[in-house]
Formats: C-alpha cells, structure tokens, sequence
C-alpha cells in the first residue's frame, strides 16, 4: 500500500473510531459541510451532515467494524476508498449487522489542503423496509 492510501485509510479508521465512541466533534472536523450519507438499499435513503451527526451519536450506533480489502484510488482533489466491511451497529432498537459493500468520498479542501469526507455510501443486500425507513426518519428536514 503506497503512502496515499495508507493516509485515507488512517482517516477512514478515524471517522469510524469517531462514530463507534459517538465523538460528534471529531466527526464533525472530518466532514464536510455538504457532506451526505447515502443507504443503498432496496428502498434508499439518504442523511444531510446535520441528520448524520445527530443520528451517529445517538440513534445508529456503531458498536464494531472491520474492513476487507481495501481500494483506494485519488482523482485529483478528491479520494475513493471502497471496502466491503463487516459491520455491527444498531439503528435505535434494530440490530444491523452483516457484510455491507462501503464507498466513501475525500475531498482535499482548498484553504488548509485537509482531506474531509464528503460522502459516504453503504449499500447491503437488505430486504428488510425497515432500514430506509428508520434512515429516513433521522432526516432533520422533513
């Protein structure tokens, strides 16, 4: 692994300690201002910044993780990092955990030339309506 992918994947670990110890701060500092989750499932859903930091330290609850294989790539200005990833997590009272397929964005900003995170996509082979549902229900706009 060369250094470039060795930094992303150093920041992704942070962002997921950030979000497994509900450091709200700490997350905030890696994400963007127009940062957006996204569920890929089969009823999608998405999360604005707001609704994710809300929804992190209180409701989705990151309890462990581990990444596969890791693929990093960079694009000028901005970073890929894709891995499938084990994941336990519970999302109020529903448990979610299992293999997801994870597809995060960096962004290095143009000012202090610091990679932030500008969108972090999980998709999961899941029936199950209530996930989109309870992601949705955490949206600060509605």
């Amino acid at each position: 692994m060369d250094d470039f992918a060795a930094r992303i994947e150093a920041l992704e670990h942070q962002w997921m300690r950030s979000w497994m110890q509900r450091d709200r701060n700490a997350m905030k500092k890696l994400a963007a201002r127009d940062f957006i989750f996204l569920l890929g499932s089969t009823r999608a859903a998405l999360l604005d910044r707001a609704s994710w930091l809300e929804a992190a330290t209180t409701r989705f609850k990151c309890n462990g993780y581990r990444f596969g294989e890791v693929y990093v790539r960079r694009h000028g200005s901005v970073a890929v990092f894709a891995t499938q990833m084990s994941l336990e997590a519970r999302m109020g009272d529903h448990e979610w955990a299992g293999e997801t397929w994870m597809m995060d964005l960096w962004q290095k900003t143009k000012v202090r030339r610091q990679w932030r995170i500008i969108e972090r996509t999980l998709s999961r082979p899941d029936e199950d309506p209530k996930m989109s549902d309870a992601v949705r229900a955490m949206q600060l706009w509605r």
